[in-house]
């Protein structure tokens, strides 16, 4: 049969079972845990990866909203003064471009500027060349700016070989029937001419263009190339890799870990966007427009604004080609927009120079910033596949410098639509926030966690106590079986030598007394284990009744001082005459079993000590509360154990080893009792020997009835 009790585990066996038992428990709610939280994360990454992608998508819509309101502006728009209505009313305005200082919804706009087929370049910012710009409400300090920014715009585009580098600096003539020759023109373009018939003719235009000018439209069409492949721009991608010192795309090892997702996962969580090598195409469009010029060969010397007024005044109507723009960044760092129009079988270039940073702090960093992402990843932006700019998610630091600090997981990778499908984001993971409910399987973990761990603890507590328990209750089994065997020994030895008249006449009366002596231990010994049982069961209630500690005293006396002198000890009982007028609510029988088990213990314990004296004492304290006190002169007690010896069961030797009989039930049973009649026990060590003491509350303070 299976072994139902506590008799072969002990605390190392039991703390194995119980660990065995917890990490059964723990092992797959941990699992379980371990698997919601990568649910969760995945869930998360989803999230994130959703509003990077939105991100992608605003930034690119925005960015197209404004090229589409660049690629709305007319080919007239570039010049200083357009055609405002029919144009047979030879009405003018200034071209909505002239407004200085510039206000333009493109973030970080220096400027629009035309590039003749002679690669001539002009600006809508200035008049033409000997214009009185009073005239048109420009002051001359507003005037030097204009030639300032004109001046800038012109030397940007002259660096990147973009227009003449002999072209003056001063303002320069917008000659609109200055026509060179046709540099790579269109197909389409053939069709493009001028709807009137007084059109000048190419012999009638400059000539042809020099090699610095038709290298200034060439280098147009480089720049119109795509691809890293193409030998022109090789150099440019280095040149803005050392500028920015962010290094390429394919150095930033970035951690792919995020996307190796579950089969079973969503299909939105899919490999980032792939990189087109092919940008799409865009159709070019025709477009009539107006231009107002002076009659050819008129020799009229008048200011600008007098001359156009003037009857002699032409508006030439003519059809153009106009491209889609192109966009592109050139060695300065500097983003150029242009557009390639075709006009009587020449070619245009119009446009507008960008600011790097202003541009992508304007249209990216700023759309980047109104979102979470910008709480948990880091914006990378690049140019065919060259890292130039990064925009940081830490609160501290908003914009990058290091290579290093690029690295991260890869949340989300995509282009910008044409024309600035050179232009890639990249989004890296920062730090992953929680899904929205991973506080609640946080405090449901730790909830677990405290559950298990503190069930594991008070199981094993329970557990220790039990096995101490069975363990007091087997030394009591065998304590009890000695202290029965013992005096039943004696009384049948004792009784047989009676019986059978081995005993003269003076033996007898000492035998009785040796049968009278066990007996009562006898007795004393079952009524503490009844008494314990039934204490234990609250079966028993107290039958307090106020009595006089006189008469306590002189019941207890009694009933102690025959069981102290046949034990070979000297009884002393000593109370002060202010404490026997003083009465106490008490269970007479329960206090005289305290005192009887107090004396009984006390005898056992300083059985070879050099005194052999019990005191009882009777004493006030703080003039309400008497005290009885017993007192050995034995060894006393450890402190380490002061506490302990009041324990059921416990005995301060090993069962096998001991040497002072007892069953370890008569202090336990002292407190109890002393504990149902609202009585306090305590133990003190005297010198030599130990004092037991119980403090009862006086009734009212007052004398004996």
């Amino acid at each position: 049969m299976r072994r139902t009790s506590l008799a072969g585990l002990d605390r190392k066996r039991l703390r194995l079972w119980l660990a065995l038992f917890f990490i059964a428990l723990a092992l797959p709610t941990a699992i379980l845990i371990r698997q919601a939280y990568s649910q969760m994360k995945w869930e998360a990454f989803h999230h994130y990866r959703v509003l990077a992608e939105e991100l992608a998508q605003r930034i690119d819509a925005q960015v197209n909203a404004l090229i589409a309101a660049e690629e709305g502006r007319g080919f007239a728009d570039y010049g200083f003064l357009v055609v405002a209505g029919e144009p047979s009313a030879n009405f003018l305005q200034r071209s909505p471009l002239s407004t200085y200082p510039i206000d333009s919804p493109v973030p970080g706009l220096i400027g629009h500027f035309q590039i003749d087929a002679q690669g001539r370049f002009s600006t809508p910012l200035l008049p033409r060349s000997g214009a009185d710009t009073g005239a048109y409400g420009i002051s001359p300090d507003q005037r030097a700016r204009r030639v300032e920014r004109a001046r800038r715009l012109q030397q940007i585009l002259s660096q990147n070989r973009l227009a003449q580098t002999g072209a003056p600096a001063a303002p320069v003539r917008e000659r609109l029937d200055d026509l060179g020759a046709r540099v790579a023109p269109s197909p389409v373009a053939q069709s493009a001419g001028r709807s009137t018939a007084d059109a000048p003719s190419l012999e009638e235009t400059s000539a042809a263009p020099t090699q610095e000018q038709a290298a200034a439209q060439l280098e147009f069409d480089r720049l119109s190339s795509f691809g890293a492949a193409d030998e022109g721009r090789v150099e440019d991608t280095q040149q803005a890799q050392a500028r920015t010192g962010l290094g390429r795309v394919e150095d930033l090892d970035l951690d792919y870990r995020y996307q190796s997702l579950p089969q079973d996962k969503s299909q939105a969580l899919q490999a980032p966007t792939k990189k087109t090598d092919v940008p799409e195409k865009r159709a070019a469009r025709k477009e009539r427009s107006a231009l107002p010029e002076p009659s050819i060969g008129s020799a009229d010397t008048r200011p600008e604004a007098e001359a156009l007024a003037a009857s002699d005044l032409r508006i030439s109507i003519f059809e153009s080609e106009i491209d889609p723009f192109e966009f592109s960044l050139l060695d300065g760092g500097h983003f150029v927009l242009f557009r390639k129009v075709w006009r009587d079988n020449q070619r245009y270039i119009q446009g507008a120079l960008v600011e790097q940073d202003s541009f992508l702090r304007g249209a990216v960093e700023a759309a980047f910033r109104e979102t979470a992402l910008s709480q948990m990843s880091n914006l990378i932006v690049a140019y065919r596949g060259t890292v130039f700019a990064a925009f940081s998610g830490a609160e501290e630091r908003d914009y990058l410098s290091s290579a290093r600090e690029l690295r991260g997981a890869l949340l989300y990778q995509g282009r910008l639509s044409a024309p600035l499908a050179d232009i890639e984001l990249i989004f890296t993971v920062n730090r992953l926030p929680a899904a929205a409910g991973a506080s609640v399987v946080t405090w449901t973990t730790l909830t677990l966690g405290v559950v298990l761990v503190a069930g594991f603890y008070l199981m094993y507590r329970l557990g220790a106590k039990q096995i101490a328990l069975a363990r007091q209750q087997q030394d009591f089994v065998s304590a009890v079986s000695h202290e029965l065997k013992t005096p039943l020994t004696s009384i049948r030895m004792y009784g047989e030598m009676l019986r059978e008249g081995w005993a003269s006449a003076d033996k007898k009366q000492e035998y009785y007394g040796y049968i009278h002596d066990e007996s009562e231990r006898l007795s004393r010994l079952i009524n503490n284990v009844l008494q314990l049982a039934r204490l234990t069961r609250n079966d028993l209630r107290a039958d307090l009744k106020v009595v006089a500690v006189a008469e306590l005293i002189d019941g207890v006396k009694s009933k102690v001082s025959s069981q102290i002198e046949r034990a070979g000890f000297v009884f002393n009982l000593s109370c002060d005459e202010a404490v026997l007028e003083r009465s106490i609510l008490v269970d007479a029988d329960w206090f005289a079993q305290m005192v009887i088990n107090l004396v009984d213990n006390a005898v056992k314990f300083a059985a070879k000590a050099e005194r052999k004296q019990i005191d009882i004492t009777c004493r006030l304290r703080r003039e309400d509360q008497v005290v009885f006190a017993v007192r050995d002169y034995g060894p006393g007690v450890a402190r380490d154990q002061m506490k302990k010896i009041f324990k059921l069961f416990y005995r301060t030797e090993n069962e096998l080893t001991r040497e002072t009989v007892g069953t370890g039930i008569g202090l336990a049973l002292v407190r109890q009792l002393a504990s149902a009649m609202h009585a306090q026990i305590d133990v003190l060590n005297r010198d030599p020997g130990a004092e037991f003491s119980i403090a009862f509350n006086a009734v009212n303070g007052g004398a004996a009835p």
